[in-house]
């Protein structure tokens, strides 16, 4: 591409393609795509956006094209790569003018001279970091601060290198300019700080912005530049120095104004001093403890006494505490167990800790964390009135504790009584010693005290475990707390319940649950929203945190059914009041709960709850994660409602539908759910209707994508052929085989066997038209058994569905016989011969006992024969069918005699607790398959003396004993003891 010719025209196409009219945009775009691979297209970009006279939102495109070609073409083994001669020129061309006057593209080009160095420097471009440090000592601002830009851009890439010879470069560079960098930072720190009274507002921000890039620079070299950077004097030296700073920094805020561009600013610029702290404290603990004690005293005194007074701002608070939280939790700060055992440095770092932490400077900072932090402000007070779903969302971790003031507070606090609950105890104790009884409505502050004191033991409730008597404190205390109605009362009624579902898990006797219940029914009719939400995720607690049945952990239906219509019906109205996205979904997920402990017992009370879902599910279109928490709900009604389901079709159907098409966007956050919801609905669906029938079409396409949803998928394919095997397989076997047989190639062995069990179910299920709808699938089957598949668990698969087709389909198993003897180029016999010594022989891969029966069963059913073959492996037959014997009798003990323990009657019912569900309709389908099922009706026993009797007539009697005596004689013994009385 000639530059002087195609300047022109490049320019003429890019301005086109800011154009937004979409039939002059779409060519430019494509003209530019298809220039991208030319020689020379991106020396003509580099002129376009380095000239200061054309359009900024040309030249802006230019910069963007130019850095996406970097990623694609500047590595040399990339696809139509730039020529070396033309990188050569793009690096010197870059590097000549940091004269940019538009910040914005002043960005995009330092990024994409650092993408440049992340590939080249040093190797092929030596003479980037000496030029940028020349360029940042001129006089001029703006080249000034645009090499600084850049420079920052370049560090911050080169330090993100992970390989180990990346990592040795940038030591190197960290160790040659590491001086620099730091006199650099110095100077414009030092003239920020002299302009700061001088009340000239454009050079402070001018100072501060190369104060600001400079600290940026030293922070990735300070973390990522050396690898015992203790060791050297001038790292150290600089983050001693960064206390001093910030004690500066933070007496400058007092003469900066609170809501300025140099406010903000210098916000940033305190809080990239703490990050540097962190940062290297992440990277380098051990490094990192001469600097614990400064730390800890400055971060102290600023969060925790009045220095911090008038300077402190919020995210500065955090970054303190996350300080002091990252010191007290370090694991290479704590010794072992055995003192002896821990290393020097971590024994030094400990004793600092312990000499700092000491019984007043903790009780300080547990008395201000409480006293001060925990009590809800002015602001959070507001909020609750006029946003209370809002406020609810926000209290419940709404933001990242990292940057939060209140749960990063909260955390310091967990974090901290962990570390020292002996000291903390008793002063936690005491605080709530003095809040017995009843406080005066009228007092907010003693109020708000209260609140803030009750969430401290909610938080150290597993600490305060052995010095608490919570039930007496819930009986005496807390629950006439709750009973107090006044509106001021609403933070402590709505704290007190928060406190109980923090203790549920920790301690609380079974016995109060019914007196909690009762005041969680009043709860629910609150007057105020977040109580009332609050109240809801209490309950939620109780549910998943009593699961287990032990001691006072575990849920009683009897205790909470009395509550159960009053309870559903308040959280119905909460669902329907609440307006919020995250709300709704919360109490949703409460309901689920409650529908999931009580299971069958929710029917009567689930009406408006069914009938509101459908219009919530059309209102969420736009809110995916609401329509998960909705199929959740759906999933755990069905289970609920069992066949009693089928009446929710017209919803059902077509949001499982929705859910499971791949071909929708949704898919992507509904799948899994809405292949669970799918699932349970075949598990409880009394019939197939040709809705549900229908819905399978989605399958083909989900089984293509091979994705840890495959599990579900084949259990719904199994649901299937339970519900309605003939319907199902007329409609779909034919695609569906072909998906197995694709499936089979690709997959892993336990994806394998799992395929295999859904043919062996539907041989189970359907022995006639089974074998001719999975036909492509079973020579497979056949060759693997022949062939003797060295995986066990694959060939015990093999083994049970041949089974079923030679014990249930016999004309079937011939033609099949007939056409593998034609593959294999051998006669019909003696490939029947390779079998039964293959089956005999592998017979151990099989563990399951009802294969290893059917197997029996399925060679028996070879007898009687005057095939020379078969006699020729009778004696194999004959060990396989004792060992089944050996597998499935057992002895009364009464009469001496033997019988078959697979044999099933139609007179069993399946027994069910009290702590178990009942059977799905799923569930009573497999009993009636069982009932007909020859594993489950053929008595063993019989079946072998009656084949035996046949082959005796076949042959005669001295024929028989021929045949007889080749099986092993203590076989036979073992034989004639379990037929005994035929």
């Amino acid at each position: 591409m000639d530059l002087n010719s195609a300047s022109t025209v490049v320019l003429q196409v890019l301005t086109q393609a800011t154009s937004q009219d979409t039939a002059v945009l779409k060519p430019a775009e494509e003209q530019l795509k298809q220039w991208e691979t030319q020689p020379g297209f991106y020396s003509v970009l580099l002129n376009i956006f380095t000239n200061h006279t054309l359009d900024i939102n040309v030249r802006w495109l230019a910069v963007l094209y130019f850095k996406n070609g970097i990623d694609r073409y500047w590595r040399r083994v990339a696809p139509h790569a730039l020529s070396e001669e033309e990188k050569s020129t793009l690096r010197a061309g870059l590097i000549t003018n940091f004269n940019e006057p538009i910040n914005q593209i002043a960005t995009q080009i330092a990024v994409l001279i650092a993408k440049v160095a992340r590939l080249d420097c040093p190797r092929q471009w030596p003479e980037l970091i000496p030029t940028l440090i020349e360029s940042v000592k001129v006089q001029d601002d703006l080249r000034q601060h645009r090499a600084l830009l850049t420079f920052y851009h370049v560090t911050k890439t080169l330090a993100s290198k992970r390989l180990a010879a990346d990592r040795k470069l940038f030591y190197d560079l960290a160790s040659g300019i590491y001086s620099f960098a730091c006199s650099l930072w110095n100077h414009h720190t030092d003239t920020f700080l002299q302009q700061v009274s001088s009340g000239n507002e454009a050079a402070v921000l001018s100072s501060l912005e190369r104060t600001l890039l400079s600290l940026k620079v030293l922070r990735k070299l300070t973390v990522n530049g050396f690898v015992e950077p203790h060791k050297n004097m001038e790292v150290m030296g600089f983050l001693h120095g960064i206390f001093e700073r910030l004690k500066q920094f933070l007496e400058c805020s007092r003469s900066i104004g609170t809501d300025n561009v140099c406010r903000d600013r210098l916000e940033k610029t305190i809080i990239l001093f703490t990050k540097v702290l962190l940062d290297f404290l992440d990277q380098h603990p051990f490094s990192f403890t001469p600097l614990i004690q400064r730390s800890l005293e400055f971060s102290v005194s600023y969060v925790f006494t009045e220095v911090g007074e008038g300077v402190t701002f919020e995210r500065f608070i955090v970054q303190c505490m996350n300080l002091i939280k990252m010191i007290v939790k370090n694991y290479a700060y704590k010794p072992s167990k055995n003192f002896e055992d821990s290393s020097p440095e971590t024994l030094e770092a400990h004793k600092i800790k312990m000499a700092f932490f000491t019984y007043p400077t903790l009780t300080e900072i547990c008395r201000r964390l409480v006293s001060h932090y925990f009590l809800l402000t002015e602001e959070e007070l507001t909020m609750w009135e006029e946003d209370p779903e809002g406020f609810t969302v926000e209290e419940t971790g709404g933001d990242s504790w990292k940057y939060s003031l209140r749960p990063c507070t909260e955390v310091l606090f967990i974090d901290i009584f962990h570390e020292y609950n002996q000291t903390l105890t008793p002063v936690l104790l005491e605080m709530m010693q003095t809040l017995q009884g009843p406080t005066n409505v009228e007092d907010m502050n003693a109020l708000l005290i209260k609140d803030a004191v009750y969430n401290a033991v909610g938080l150290a409730a597993y600490e305060l475990f052995d010095s608490v008597d919570f039930d007496q404190w819930f009986k005496n205390q807390l629950l006439p707390e709750l009973q107090v109605i006044h509106n001021r009362y609403k933070p402590l009624r709505r704290r007190v319940i928060w406190l109980i579902g923090q203790w549920i898990s920790v301690k609380f006797k079974s016995d109060l649950r019914p007196m909690l219940y009762e005041a969680i029914c009043n709860l629910l009719q609150d007057q105020d929203l977040v109580v009332r939400i609050e109240t809801a995720t209490t309950l939620k607690l109780i549910f998943l945190n009593c699961s287990s049945p032990v001691d006072d952990f575990e849920f009683r239906t009897d205790q909470f059914l009395p509550y159960l219509e009053t309870m559903f019906t308040l959280l119905f109205q909460l669902l329907q009041q609440v307006t919020e996205c995250d709300t709704k979904m919360h109490v949703l997920h409460v309901l689920s709960c409650v529908i999931e402990r009580v299971n069958m017992q929710i029917r009567p009370y689930v009406g408006c709850l069914v009938q509101y879902l459908p219009l919530l599910w059309k209102q969420s279109e736009e809110h995916n994660m609401l329509r998960c928490a909705i199929l959740t709900t759906l999933i755990h009604l069905v289970q609920g409602l069992g066949a009693d389901s089928k009446n929710l079709y017209p919803f059902l159907l077509p949001v499982i539908q929705l859910s499971t098409d791949v071909s929708q966007p949704p898919h992507v956050y509904l799948l899994e759910d809405g292949l669970e919801l799918w699932l349970v609905t075949l598990e409880n669906s009394p019939c197939i209707t040709p809705e549900l029938l229908r819905i399978f079409q989605n399958m083909s396409p989900l089984l293509e994508l091979s994705s840890e949803s495959l599990r579900t998928c084949f259990k719904i394919i199994n649901g299937y052929i339970f519900l309605s095997s003939t319907e199902f397989l007329q409609t779909y076997a034919v695609g569906l085989c072909q998906s197995f047989c694709e499936l089979l190639n690709e997959i892993t062995t336990e994806g394998q066997v799992q395929v295999l069990k859904v043919v062996e179910n539907a041989l189970k299920v359907n022995p006639v038209l089974s074998p001719q709808m999975f036909q492509p699938i079973l020579p497979c089957v056949f060759r693997g058994i022949i062939e003797g598949e060295r995986y066990p668990v694959v060939m015990s698969t093999y083994l049970g569905v041949m089974g079923r087709v030679l014990l249930q389909n016999t004309s079937f198993f011939s033609s099949l016989l007939n056409e593998m003897a034609h593959k294999f180029n051998q006669e019909m016999d003696q490939l029947l011969g390779n079998m039964i010594e293959m089956w005999v022989d592998r017979m151990d891969n099989i563990t399951q006992p009802e294969r290893r029966k059917l197997s029996a069963l399925a060679l028996l059913s070879l007898l009687p024969s005057d095939n020379s073959v078969i006699q020729d492996k009778f004696c194999g037959i004959i060990n396989i069918s004792v060992e089944g014997l050996h597998d499935v009798m057992t002895e009364d003990p009464e009469t001496g005699t033997y019988k078959d323990c697979m044999l099933m009657s139609h007179l069993e019912e399946p027994k069910v607790t009290e702590d178990e569900e009942p059977p799905t309709e799923q569930d009573k389908r497999k009993k009636m398959l069982a009932l007909k099922d020859p594993v489950h009706t053929v008595s063993l026993q019989q079946f072998i003396y009656e084949k035996l009797k046949a082959q005796q007539e076949l042959l005669g009697e001295q024929g028989f004993q021929s045949l007889m005596e080749t099986v092993d004689t203590e076989i036979v013994t073992q034989l004639q003891e379990f037929l005994q009385g035929f």
